[in-house]
């Protein structure tokens, strides 16, 4: 399975309309190579290196499986989760200092979660548990000026 975007390459910096700085739309997004008894996909998009700790941008689930792209701020019909900055809805990128690195994981599962809009990314890991077929990950990387 892979992720990937037209807007940046793995490992390579995110352009700032898709952080604070900018519109602070989602990025656009193609999904590949899904494993045939894929119920659902997930995506989570997290900041390894926020000071406070992992800090969470995105949280979406019960994505079909026929999903094969995101386009470019993309009004998001599923399931999403409560971010560290409170909203049910993609945050960019906002770092307080320095080049971090955001981490796009999307998994494959093989049953669809009973989770309600809102949940923590630690609920949605947990019902992901034992559920999970495949998954990929997309490095982008963002320092601000």
């Amino acid at each position: 399975m892979k992720i990937t975007s037209p807007a940046f390459e793995n490992n390579d910096m995110i352009p700032s309309e898709y952080t604070c700085d900018g519109s602070d739309f989602s990025p656009p997004l193609v999904i590949s190579e899904v494993p045939q008894k894929t119920q659902i996909l997930a995506i989570i998009m997290d900041d390894p290196d926020a000071p406070m700790g992992t800090f969470t941008h995105w949280l979406v689930w019960n994505i079909p499986p026929q999903k094969t792209q995101f386009a470019k701020g993309e009004k998001i019909p599923f399931l999403q989760g409560k971010t560290s900055f409170g909203a049910q809805s993609y945050g960019g990128p906002c770092p307080p200092g320095g080049t971090h690195r955001y981490f796009f994981k999307l998994y494959a599962l093989d049953l669809v979660l009973n989770l309600k809009a809102g949940s923590s990314k630690a609920d949605l890991e947990k019902a992901m548990i034992g559920h999970i077929l495949a998954e990929a990950h997309l490095i982008g990387k963002y320092s601000r000026r």
